[in-house]
């Protein structure tokens, strides 16, 4: 009867069938380890390469922080552990949150951008380590593209509406709109009431950076799905939640992530806060209102 030799029956074996074989004394002499070393360093890279894939970290949900959830236990030390690029916002709900190269931005209501402290606390987030699997150049011609705009041509580029992507928009752009809430004090209203007294901040030209979040359809209540914009200009003067912004020209970098990491709040907040409810005409408020 003839039998496979050990780099053969290597080839056909899986990795956990490769290790037994081993364990169990099938594999004799030198030749053979060193074939089953070659056929276990592939398993070994193909284990890597997952490893590699960025895990987006989500700390609390969206429909929580929709209900007037605001306070979280999660320090910004902890968060740019888990990634160095995303958004969020901070306990109180005190402004805006953008990390950036893993410095963790705040933009309050009063207009001013400041790094953040370490020990600063937030009540929902989204970020992961910025790995680039592609890039690409924007150009609005002959006019600026709108934010409408933009997130067509970069949904046309993405080959799986159905995973996560953080994309870093970086160049020139033009009638921009950002905004900022001011810390909230209890008892804490929803958020589409706070939405009401938003603070915006026009500016006709910036160069900067676009950080954004695309959720896929089925994230509802988690995320939110579709398109989730930040921006800081090159100089760390300026930046918010975007409402409007037109792009001159720009670099598109896009990050996909198969894997979710999600870290919920214990405190009694969340454990309160309605989740039952339909939130889309309250989340679409709170995103696209310029009011």
């Amino acid at each position: 009867m003839m039998t496979d030799t050990p780099l053969a029956f290597a080839q056909k074996s899986s990795c956990s069938s490769l290790r037994t074989a081993i364990r169990r004394g099938r594999v004799f002499g030198l030749l053979g380890l060193a074939s089953f070393a070659i056929a276990l360093s592939g398993c070994a890279t193909v284990t890597s390469a997952e490893a590699d894939k960025p895990a987006l970290y989500v700390y609390s949900t969206i429909d929580a922080l929709l209900s007037g959830a605001y306070d979280g236990e999660l320090t910004v030390k902890h968060l740019v552990s888990k990634g160095d690029f995303g958004l969020g916002t901070y306990n109180r709900l005190d402004g805006e949150m953008l990390v950036l190269g893993g410095v963790p931005y705040h933009f309050t209501a009063d207009g001013a951008v400041t790094v953040a402290k370490p020990d600063d606390k937030i009540p929902l987030a989204y970020v992961l380590p910025f790995r680039p699997t592609h890039r690409f150049t924007l150009a609005g011609s002959p006019t600026a593209m709108s934010l409408t705009d933009i997130e067509a041509a970069i949904d046309a580029r993405l080959p799986n509406k159905n995973l996560f992507y953080a994309v870093d928009v970086t160049g020139q752009f033009t009638g921009i709109t950002t905004r900022a809430i001011a810390a909230q004090t209890r008892p804490y209203r929803p958020l589409a009431e706070l939405v009401k007294t938003q603070v915006l901040f026009p500016r006709d030209a910036a160069t900067g950076t676009m950080v954004g979040i695309r959720s896929p359809a089925f994230s509802k209540g988690v995320s939110v799905p579709g398109w989730h914009w930040h921006f800081i200009s090159t100089d760390r003067s300026y930046g918010g939640h975007v409402l409007a912004i037109g792009l001159v020209n720009a670099v598109a970098s896009v990050t996909p992530s198969h894997k979710v990491d999600l870290d919920l709040p214990a405190n009694e907040d969340f454990a309160n806060s309605d989740q039952t409810k339909d939130r889309s005409a309250e989340l679409h408020q709170v995103e696209k209102q310029q009011k």
